[in-house]
């Protein structure tokens, strides 16, 4: 469903994911593409911003600003980046290294097989307020980065880096040999996740709705955890255990949020 011009070139869409790239720094907006004697003065108010920006601002009606898209929720307004942050499995092996180098506790966020762009845009909104340094996902079988995903995400999408692997399990095998904790999320796991030090490096990994992770991905865990349930429901939405298996990690390293009255 990802509208591209090139590899690092694509649309985003939606009032809120333009308005958090206009205010990132992170990101270079191309052009904005707005509908064509819009009556929404939020839209209006980003043309606004974008031309104050010096971006480059075109008009459309609803019909094209789909077409170019490919999103018919597009809220009027459709912007076009370049985002650096698109990584190879090359690019995301410097990226950890740099990590362990620089960061006393990396925390990567690995996704077996999500397949709704609803989830990876939720999942990335959180992984960017948690302070994730990447996410990573199998390029096929999976969802990708597109409009969807953008704006779930609200603007987390173009600067949290991103890698689409061709195997996760070898990534995860590599992950492993440079020291990196792999914890998996399970409903068969006897391990409570509060009962985790996660303290250490961590390599979060979250299976796919519904299936859960895959035999290969599950061998490959250091440690299998599980979120404990109370009511009559088995299991969680993935994005709703990512952001709770997120801010378990930075409320044991003593993050100034977890400390927050």
């Amino acid at each position: 469903m990802t509208a591209e011009k090139s590899s690092k070139s694509r649309y985003v869409t939606g009032l809120r994911a333009v308005e958090q790239l206009l205010a990132s720094d992170n990101t270079e907006v191309r052009r904005v593409i707005a509908e064509y004697r819009t009556a929404n003065p939020r839209v209006e108010s980003l043309v606004a911003r974008a031309k104050d920006a010096g971006i480059d601002i075109q008009s459309a009606n609803r019909a094209r600003l789909k077409q170019i898209s490919g999103e018919a929720r597009h809220q009027g307004i459709v912007a076009e980046v370049r985002r650096g942050t698109v990584l190879d499995e090359s690019g995301l092996r410097s990226l950890v290294e740099e990590c362990l180098l620089t960061d006393a506790a990396p925390l990567l966020l690995l996704l077996d097989g999500v397949q709704d762009p609803h989830n990876l845009g939720a999942c990335m909104r959180t992984a960017d307020a948690a302070g994730v340094n990447a996410i990573i996902v199998p390029r096929r079988g999976a969802a990708g980065l597109g409009p969807t995903v953008s704006k779930v995400a609200a603007g987390a999408a173009e600067h949290l880096p991103f890698a689409a692997v061709t195997n996760l399990g070898k990534v995860l095998d590599w992950i492993g040999d440079y020291g990196i904790t792999r914890v998996g999320t399970s409903d068969n796991a006897t391990q409570s996740l509060y009962s985790i030090d996660l303290t250490a490096p961590i390599a979060y990994v979250m299976g796919r709705e519904g299936a859960g992770l895959s035999k290969a991905i599950v061998r490959r865990c250091d440690i299998l955890a599980n979120l404990p349930m109370h009511g009559e429901v088995s299991s969680l939405n993935v994005s709703v255990a990512t952001g709770i298996c997120l801010y378990e990690a930075l409320r044991q390293r003593g993050s100034e949020l977890a400390n927050a009255p």
